[in-house]
């Protein structure tokens, strides 16, 4: 601090007020980098412990950020504070928001955390760093600029997302040519993980001007069929999701499949400004503004996101879930994972009989694995088997399996009569769309964005955005005639109908429904394995095999010109 001072001229021609407001920084920053730090110590599961810690963070980096805006001639002149060291302070408190918005699923945060990052850009706060000679002050900026386009993926910010691939790869040529170091190959991976992330998505829409049209797959106002009168359903609430991805070749950018991040999607709300719905984290107003102004609609559910988790992860995140779960309220488990089958042969048909879902492997677990091998009898270890999972079904369990092995579930039982639904998918596609894979799950493409599946496995590639906000249109009215035939039904099971109430999950059944009815009656799609299953299994007459639906589906298909794509016999059976 004292060179800092003194090489402004003798230490005592500072006065008094200026000395005392650099210490003021200088206290600040080192609280809040602590504060910081301490982040990284708190427990990743249980909603409340954090809470506190999170508010004291903030608070601090709000009066950080308000006290260098109000002194920033004393800081320059008196402690020499750089550019780059604001920017620092930004891209923290975008950081913040970011995690707040993973704690939280309020989406909301992430316009924050978005503020706050493009600041940063538009301000240049970095600009000097490269003329500084060191290179991790470099590998800041290289992270700052990873740490936004995960923001912009998750805002649907695809143009934005354009711009950071090519100012990031320009940076990263730029540090590697002046530092020689080893990690170049790492940031050359996060390029090309970012790429195949972009282009994941096999149907573009396209405006007159042929520029793409950025389309938000997240829940909106008009996104779910409305209840009608006469439906009877449950009043039961989506207030957890374990969202799970360990699939082993899939595309991902951060810790997020493709597959990871449409689920995620499809849990979420639009989001809205902060400013017009709630009251920063740490910055409470008055109670009296909270009581009249309390946003209108319900908040997002909590969601845990678990990339290549090992059993035991997995299972502390479960049981943290279902402790903390409200009455009511339903935990939704979405597993999109490599399948594991049964290596032996088994007399028996119990829930640890078929295998599972694949869960990551520790090393220190090799004793066990070849132990595995020299016993049959012995089931899979690092496997997620239906099994495991009914200890929890003692409270409302919405399951969603995507995965080779996805039919293990269907021999599931509900030992405690509580609502309990598993939506599994194809264990295997027609050879003509199989090597689509990598880019994401078709069945979770279904359940996150129906209409693009839908022109998918129609051959189309793109479209205009007249057409497809048409088709958008006839969609929707489909989904309102799967809700009237699922609420009609007369021999459909319980469970179906007692999610039925929640937004979220009556928009997954509606199109698990119609991903089921269009893969049915697909000429390519012809064996039994090429279709989705539930548990309990659907009325098919009723429900995914309905006549008025397939009429309706060939009527979208006649829309886009493809009808020939389809079986229309399907009809003349009835």
């Amino acid at each position: 601090l004292k060179e800092t001072m003194s090489s402004g001229g003798a230490e005592d021609d500072i006065p008094q007020a200026e000395r005392k407001t650099v210490t003021d920084f200088c206290y600040l920053l080192d609280k809040s980098k602590q504060l910081f730090n301490g982040l990284r110590d708190l427990p990743q599961y249980g909603q409340k412990q954090w809470q506190s810690y999170f508010g004291r963070t903030f608070d601090v980096y709000t009066k950080l950020w308000k006290f260098q805006q109000q002194h920033r001639q004393v800081l320059d002149n008196r402690y020499g504070l750089k550019r780059w060291q604001i920017g620092e302070i930004a891209s923290k408190i975008g950081q913040l928001y970011y995690h707040y918005y993973l704690r939280t699923s309020e989406t909301s945060y992430l316009n924050e955390a978005f503020s706050f990052y493009s600041a940063i850009r538009q301000r240049s706060y970095y600009s000097q760093v490269n003329k500084e000679d060191r290179p991790e002050l470099v590998v800041k900026k290289l992270r700052y600029y990873a740490r936004f386009i995960v923001v912009c993926l998750l805002l649907n910010k695809m143009d934005v997302v354009k711009d950071l691939v090519k100012e990031l790869s320009d940076e990263i040529e730029d540090y590697t040519h002046r530092f020689n170091t080893e990690d170049q190959v790492e940031w050359n991976l996060v390029l090309q993980e970012v790429a195949a992330f972009i282009e994941a998505d096999p149907v573009m829409v396209l405006n007159d001007d042929n520029t793409i049209v950025i389309t938000s797959n997240r829940l909106s106002e008009t996104g779910a069929p409305l209840l009608e009168q006469g439906m009877i359903v449950g009043q039961l609430a989506l207030a957890d999701a374990l969202i799970i991805g360990n699939c082993n070749n899939q595309v991902k950018f951060s810790e997020l499949t493709i597959d990871m991040f449409r689920m995620l999607q499809a849990l979420e709300r639009e989001p809205m400004n902060l400013a017009s719905q709630m009251n920063k984290p740490g910055m409470q107003a008055s109670s009296t503004s909270e009581s009249t102004e309390k946003p209108a609609r319900r908040e997002n559910p909590h969601k845990y996101l678990l990339y290549k988790p090992t059993f035991s992860q997995l299972y502390t995140f479960l049981a943290a879930s279902f402790k903390e779960l409200p009455a009511n309220s339903v935990l939704l488990i979405y597993l999109s994972a490599t399948g594991v089958f049964p290596s032996g042969r088994s007399d028996s048909e119990g829930p640890y009989d078929f295998g599972g879902v694949l869960t990551n492997s520790n090393r220190d677990i090799i004793n066990g694995d070849a132990l595995h091998k020299r016993n049959q009898s012995y089931k899979e270890m690092h496997c997620l088997h239906p099994g495991d999972l009914y200890p929890f079904t003692r409270k409302p369990l919405f399951i969603i399996v995507d995965s080779s092995n996805s039919v293990a579930y269907k021999n599931f039982t509900n030992l405690f009569g509580q609502p309990l639904v598993c939506l599994l998918s194809p264990t295997a596609y027609p050879k003509a769309l199989q090597d689509q894979s990598q880019r994401g799950s078709l069945f979770t493409l279904f359940l996150n964005n129906p209409l693009m599946a839908f022109l998918f496995v129609s051959g189309l590639s793109s479209m205009r955005r007249g057409l497809w906000e048409k088709c958008q249109d006839y969609l929707r009215k489909i989904n309102r005639d799967i809700a009237q035939l699922l609420t009609h039904s007369r021999s459909i099971d319980q469970s179906f109908l007692q999610f039925f109430g929640d937004e979220f999950l009556r928009l997954l059944l509606t199109r698990f429904i119609f991903c089921s009815a269009t893969m049915r009656m697909h000429k390519i799609f012809r064996e039994t394995r090429n279709y989705p299953e539930s548990y309990p299994q659907l009325p098919r007459d009723e429900t995914v095999e309905n006549p008025h639906l397939q009429k309706h589906i060939l009527e979208l298909a006649s829309i886009l010109d493809v009808r020939n794509v389809f079986l229309e016999n399907t009809l003349d059976d009835y």
